[in-house]
């Protein structure tokens, strides 16, 4: 049985991670930019890479570690 301390925890540490998911993916998007304007193909893969390690986080809750492992992402 949860009590309501530990419910609270789960449910502020998935709110952290949510952030951070959402910070991953305009992190991401300004990588993908930068990428885009410096015509540098690889910048510009990693940034859709880390948005979509940004977006899965904030859906799922999830560290970027445990997603990326997931993904067999380096």
């Amino acid at each position: 049985m949860e009590t309501q301390a530990n419910s609270n925890l789960r449910r502020t540490k998935m709110n952290k991670e949510e952030v951070k998911g959402n910070w991953n993916q305009i992190k991401g998007k300004a990588k993908e930019l930068y990428g885009s304007i410096t015509d540098d193909k690889l910048k510009e893969y990693e940034g859709k890479a880390d948005q979509l390690v940004g977006y899965l986080q904030e859906k799922t809750g999830k560290t970027r570690e445990e997603i990326k492992r997931r993904l067999d992402i380096s």
